[in-house]
């Protein structure tokens, strides 16, 4: 016989707190021994074929104060736009990591490949691109984004033509500093208000 459904209650919410670190990457919290290493330390492995990229930025709260307890996940495609798991994938890119931003700056910092255009089933052709799952004290569900690369053509990008308020596009856009580095910021409130994803 089913469970009468009016008896449960959902789950009150709760931020993610300190404890993501502790459960996600141990080592990075101070607690060394629970692996030889924190898992998914980078998207790619020695040999990976393309251009090895540097992405760097920050999160921002309302305030505009750089949040140091954030957690970030990334998955990506390889090189040729294949994931994966995928006929050709590169097996030298896994294009799934965890990192944290640094406690004291707040600035996180990703080395990766450069991803690839990725074919959807429908046909359509996603710019390069990186998602992006983040966490940290006082978000209640991850926030999940997309980093894209200035220097490529978006035009025909199935997310990013979806977007109605075209000059918030600019906030999915890193672009490269003096020194070679990505620089992609991401902002929880105000003007610069990333565009998060409902996934």
């Amino acid at each position: 016989m089913p469970q009468p459904l009016d008896i449960l209650v959902e789950t009150p919410s709760q931020t993610a707190g300190p404890y993501v670190h502790i459960g996600c990457i141990p080592s990075f919290a101070g607690i060394d021994g629970i692996y030889p290493q924190d898992l998914a330390e980078s998207p790619i492995a020695d040999g990976a074929k393309g251009e090895i990229i540097t992405i760097s930025g920050s999160i921002y709260d309302g305030t505009g104060w750089a949040m140091r307890d954030a957690m970030f996940e990334s998955w990506q495609a390889d090189a040729a736009g294949r994931y994966p798991g995928m006929d050709g994938a590169d097996p030298k890119v896994s294009g799934f990591c965890r990192f944290a931003a640094d406690k004291d700056s707040g600035e996180y910092t990703l080395r990766t490949v450069k991803p690839g255009a990725v074919q959807t089933r429908q046909g359509q052709w996603m710019a390069p691109h990186i998602s992006i799952w983040i966490v940290a004290r006082g978000i209640n569900v991850g926030l999940s984004t997309r980093i894209y690369f200035a220097e490529d053509d978006h035009s025909a990008d199935p997310l990013l033509s979806r977007i109605e308020h075209r000059p918030r596009v600019d906030t999915l856009i890193a672009v490269k500093d003096d020194q070679g580095i990505y620089r992609q910021d991401f902002h929880l409130q105000g003007d610069l208000e990333t565009v998060f994803l409902d996934l």
